[in-house]
């Protein structure tokens, strides 16, 4: 697991759009209350089928941090749909529940990394960092 040690200097995501993923409204405030100064635009999915449907109808989106268990798709079903028409946008699988989740079955669906709840501020600003500053999926 990538573990970020500094953060970013300058945090300006202008024009970056991420896909939250996660069924639970407070957990999408989290992150919007952590990324508030950063300038990103947030949408919200609140369960793996409407995250696919969103990358079907939204093209601009740039990251997807994506909670593994939700209801009517999970995680790594929205992620495999994805990855079969997105094939280069960078999925964070995020997991509570990171036990009962076999890493590789995650990674395998087309998750570039996976990070555990509860999100630290410091840390999810340095993950999505790695993906929309320096532009590797």
């Amino acid at each position: 697991m990538y573990r970020p040690s500094e953060r970013p200097s300058t945090i300006d995501w202008t024009g970056k759009t991420i896909l939250v993923a996660d069924d639970i409204h407070t957990n999408f405030l989290l992150l919007e209350a952590i990324m508030e100064k950063t300038n990103v635009r947030l949408i919200w999915a609140k369960n793996g089928r409407e995250a696919v449907e969103m990358c079907h109808n939204h093209e601009f989106i740039d990251l997807i941090l994506m909670d593994i268990e939700m209801p009517e798709m999970n995680g790594i079903q929205a992620a495999r749909e994805i990855k079969k028409f997105r094939k280069s946008i960078p999925i964070v699988a995020q997991t509570a529940f990171e036990a009962f989740f076999n890493e590789d079955e995650i990674l395998q669906a087309g998750c570039s990394q996976i990070i555990s709840k509860p999100l630290l501020s410091e840390y999810i600003l340095n993950t999505v960092a790695k993906y929309l500053q320096t532009g590797q999926h």
